[in-house]
């Protein structure tokens, strides 16, 4: 199996440290050998250059080990920023650790994340480990979005982990997954993404002791909540962050285009802003409380395609079309009597691949069964919450079965 390889990631006179292919498996460039000139660079694209699949991923490896090694050896951002992805030595490569999977790939994001947000002003190197949480993220994202989906959604429903680093993580997946197709540059999509990660810096814990209280929010909670924006831009200011973008979408993530949101009033309606406010939105509302039951995918999702207005909305159906109707590690339903966990998402919003995990007489199922939700016999006839399904799931299981 080949996937895709974006050239302009290897320097001129290096020697690539992999094989690369056109897309009918004839060998273009040999490992080892050289891109020689930008004129050779550009024969090269005509042929639609691959690797294996196998050697995509050893070069992401590197990636992310020498990512963690520049931000370890604490080297200036600007060359931890010029770290390009699939720029992998040989031996790097060699030294990859193949074993890890994708849900301990996003324990062990969640877990820095996690250790940043709590630690806030005292947090060490602040700057660049959220800057590699947010390139490791990417990556996986771009390489694995059902699995992370499925970790992540699957995690919200964890009461033993923070639900602030979850909602954080989850959050900026779905701003990383709908922003190419809503238009955004690059640098768009960066701060978007690093705002997401970091918009509720400012009430991490008490953010996770809201998720969890069974009543409702004290008068101190809620002033907690109306400053946050503001103590989130404070603190992120005192480590070091100068991106003034990053720091807007934080300032602003709560206002709204008619000037009725926290903390100032502003009128704020930029498709970043919107798609910020939109990943945090759905995040919330399909997070269980102990205060009420999380509300249902496919209901949040209509009102996000609805918009404000009752009319279809542009980016709430491109969020749609992202993420479907039924995200992978929600719950449902199926037109059988089953009952199972979303597994991939599929051609079209309303047709995931599920892995039924209750039978039809109310049975947990020896091993789930994969169903294909486009065949009628196996339609999804309704979301439900994480609580009425009552078997665990394992997560590296599901997705070793694909």
């Amino acid at each position: 199996m080949y996937r895709p390889l974006p050239l302009d990631s290897f320097a001129l006179h290096e020697p690539v440290p992999v094989n690369i292919w056109d897309a009918k498996g004839v060998l273009l460039l040999r490992k080892g050998e050289t891109i020689t000139s930008e004129q050779h660079r550009g024969v090269l694209l005509l042929h639609a250059p691959v690797v294996l699949a196998s050697d995509w991923q050893a070069l992401n490896y590197g990636y992310t080990a020498s990512l963690d090694r520049m931000v370890r050896d604490n080297q200036a951002l600007n060359r931890i920023a010029g770290l390009r992805a699939l720029s992998a030595s040989p031996a790097e490569v060699a030294a990859r650790d193949a074993g890890v999977s994708v849900p301990e790939a996003w324990a062990e994001l969640h877990a820095t994340l996690a250790a940043l947000l709590h630690q806030g002003a005292s947090a060490h190197q602040f700057l660049e480990r959220v800057l590699r949480v947010q390139s490791q993220g990417e990556q996986l994202w771009h390489d694995q979005a059902d699995n992370s989906l499925l970790v992540l959604v699957q995690l919200l429903f964890d009461t033993r982990v923070s639900y602030s680093a979850t909602h954080a993580l989850l959050a900026a997946g779905l701003c990383a997954l709908v922003a190419p197709l809503a238009g955004l540059d690059e640098k768009q999509r960066r701060a978007l993404v690093l705002a997401a990660l970091t918009m509720n810096l400012g009430m991490t814990r008490e953010h996770d002791e809201m998720a969890r209280q069974p009543g409702p929010l004290s008068s101190a909670q809620r002033k907690v909540v109306r400053e946050h924006p503001q103590q989130s831009v404070a603190l992120l200011r005192q480590l070091g962050v100068l991106d003034a973008e990053w720091i807007r979408l934080v300032a602003q993530h709560h206002e709204k285009p008619d000037g009725t949101g926290y903390p100032k009033g502003e009128r704020v309606d930029r498709i970043t802003h919107r798609l910020l406010q939109m990943a945090d939105v759905y995040v919330a509302c399909i997070s269980p409380r102990k205060s009420r039951g999380a509300l249902l995918s496919q209901q949040v999702a209509r009102e996000l395609y609805m918009g404000g207005h009752r009319a279809p909305d542009q980016l709430g159906a491109l969020f749609v079309k992202s993420v479907g109707f039924y995200p992978p590690g929600s719950y449902v339903r199926l037109a059988s009597g089953e009952l199972g966990v979303v597994v991939r998402r599929g051609e079209k919003a309303n047709e995931p691949r599920v892995a039924a995990l209750v039978g039809r007489q109310g049975l947990p199922l020896g091993e789930p069964v994969l169903r294909d939700t486009a065949d009628p016999a196996w339609a999804v006839a309704a979301s439900l919450p994480p609580g009425e399904v009552k078997v665990i799931v394992n997560v590296d299981r599901l997705i070793a079965r694909g």
